[in-house]
């Protein structure tokens, strides 16, 4: 994918005395104190913010948080937590300023904070007065949200455009590389895992990767509707019966390639969506009308983690059972040490299989964490997303 580097501006000496707008996403849990839970994406922006502040850049760097009302800005809604944090990781205070798209400040080496950019009026809407007053702001305009790529807002895609140059920082780029290279070239076999409560929600995902990958592994409530287009009993467990028939093209879609989407063959069920309900692994054709089914079976974890380490690209998304209770996480843990083991280029995405990632402590042994929910679900899509758009715009000139 053909965009601007900011890291190749920078190599070339042409961020050193520029204003430099970075996006950053800096929308991390809060709790009721106003304190930061969560701090991930805090510490991912970091590398982007220091390469600015290395190569002599005035930096100004801003995000959403939460979802504020635009044109009403509250103190719950401010970056002054964020911008503590950042100041502890940069090793220097970190000024928050408000009240900034008419002009800001920052000299040569410096670094700010603008408050929370869904305060500013058009913001959502990416009018166009209010992206030429932000790119008015810079020399420089870094995309470096790669959560905020999938959505065309004024400090995503108008600022883009308007900007005299615009480019993507490290975080956004390293994205674009891990996508393409799990996507767009992968190594085969490509085997997907797309999990959770809902076909609907992840039908077009399913029927996209069903055009490219080798073997696709559904998982959670998903599988379960999988379960019911193959014939077998699901007893009350999470489903979609109207989606049977889009399940069962899905399949045949698959298997018109030669391909697979892998029914289990044992589950664990329970009779109360409970952490300390008793689990019964059974043998898929037993369960019973009052069972719930909440995890795959050891089984079928054998059979599907030999086919990951076998694997040349995976792209995960989504914990294939209850993995928050410990009865029913063994389906999850079992395909996240596989995906750890295997040899292949690994991607994943999505906030349960960050939890579960973390869960297992496998960081060090994925390939590519996404830091993106909702982007990353629309790159599986098939989608382009907005900010993968102007920015490649912007570079054919």
């Amino acid at each position: 994918m053909n965009v601007i580097r900011f890291e190749d501006l920078v190599a070339k000496g042409q961020a050193q005395g520029k204003r430099v707008f970075i996006r950053a996403d800096l929308n991390v849990p809060l709790d009721d104190a106003g304190r930061i839970t969560e701090d991930t994406r805090v510490r991912a922006s970091v590398p982007c913010i220091e390469l600015a502040l290395k190569a002599g850049a005035a930096v100004m760097v801003t995000s959403h948080l939460g979802r504020p009302t635009e044109g009403e800005f509250k103190p719950e809604d401010s970056l002054t937590p964020v911008a503590r944090r950042l100041g502890e990781l940069l090793g220097r205070e970190v000024p928050v300023i408000a009240n900034w798209v008419d002009g800001v400040d920052v000299k040569p080496g410096q670094v700010v904070l603008l408050e929370n950019v869904r305060v500013n009026k058009g913001e959502k809407k990416n009018n166009d007065e209010l992206s030429r007053k932000l790119a008015a702001l810079c020399d420089i305009f870094v995309h470096d949200a790669f959560g905020t790529a999938h959505r065309a807002e004024a400090s995503t895609y108008g600022i883009a455009q308007f900007a005299p140059v615009a480019c993507a920082g490290p975080l956004l780029a390293a994205e674009i590389d891990a996508i393409t290279k799990a996507l767009a070239n992968p190594k085969r076999p490509l085997i997907a895992i797309v999990a959770g409560s809902k076909v609907s929600t992840k039908l077009t995902i399913l029927k996209a990767l069903a055009e490219k990958v080798d073997g696709l592994i559904v998982g959670g409530g998903i599988a379960n509707t999988f379960l019911l287009a193959s014939g077998l009993p699901i007893g009350k467990s999470l489903a979609e019966p109207d989606l049977v028939t889009e399940a069962k093209a899905v399949i045949e879609a698959m298997k018109a390639r030669g391909a697979a989407v892998p029914i289990p063959v044992d589950v664990v069920t329970a009779k109360a969506f409970a952490a300390d309900a008793p689990a019964t692994v059974k043998a898929v054709a037993d369960v019973a009308a009052d069972d719930l089914i909440l995890d795959i079976g050891p089984k079928t974890a054998a059979q599907l983690a030999d086919q990951l380490k076998a694997a040349g690209t995976i792209v995960w998304n989504g914990p294939v059972g209850v993995f928050e209770f410990d009865a029913f996480s063994h389906g999850t843990e079992t395909l996240a040490r596989a995906i750890a083991a295997s040899s292949a280029f690994s991607i994943a995405g999505g906030g349960d299989t960050l939890a579960a990632i973390a869960k297992y402590g496998i960081e060090k042994d994925v390939g590519y964490i996404s830091t993106g929910g909702g982007a990353f679900l629309e790159i599986l899509e098939g989608k382009t997303l907005p900010a993968f758009e102007i920015l490649q715009k912007r570079a054919a000139g």
